[in-house]
């Protein structure tokens, strides 16, 4: 099975949470797995699995952990067609930039050549009070995807 490396952007730890959940998701379906919380560009795998799950903060900005990570992606324009990737934001529907951090950086991604897997997971608190169930839901369809 692939390796996967989850990417956490979070202001307040609900990305975290998701994500280690995930990660537990993964290891049962027999992935091996590392969660990197806000990490430096060069702390990340240049090829393989990427499984990105961010909050957005503010009027959808990425959360202040994970934007160093999107500035380098920015100005150092590595290549990243050896990277495939899933799509996980947390944010509130009544904010006109719903789960813009994960779009934001989702494009950011395409733009230098990672491919995404499945849909993007776009996960409204008001409708979910526990994010983890929806992330739990859909992983089970993205791992079939890998």
């Amino acid at each position: 099975m692939a390796d996967i490396t989850l990417i956490t952007g979070s202001t307040l730890g609900s990305a975290e949470y998701v994500a280690e959940h995930l990660e537990e998701k993964l290891q049962d379906a027999g992935f091996k797995t590392s969660v990197l919380h806000g990490p430096a560009l060069d702390e990340v795998p240049d090829s393989g699995i990427w499984l990105v799950v961010t909050s957005t903060h503010g009027a959808g900005e990425l959360p202040d952990n994970l934007l160093p990570f999107y500035e380098a992606l920015q100005t150092e324009k590595p290549d990243l067609s050896a990277v495939r990737f899933g799509a996980a934001g947390i944010g509130n529907r009544e904010y006109d930039l719903f789960c813009g951090a994960i779009k934001t950086l989702e494009a950011q991604l395409i733009a230098l050549g990672a491919t995404r897997i499945g849909e993007r997971l776009e996960i409204d608190m008001l409708e979910h009070e526990i994010p983890e169930d929806a992330a739990e839901a859909w992983v089970a369809g993205w791992i079939e995807q890998i």
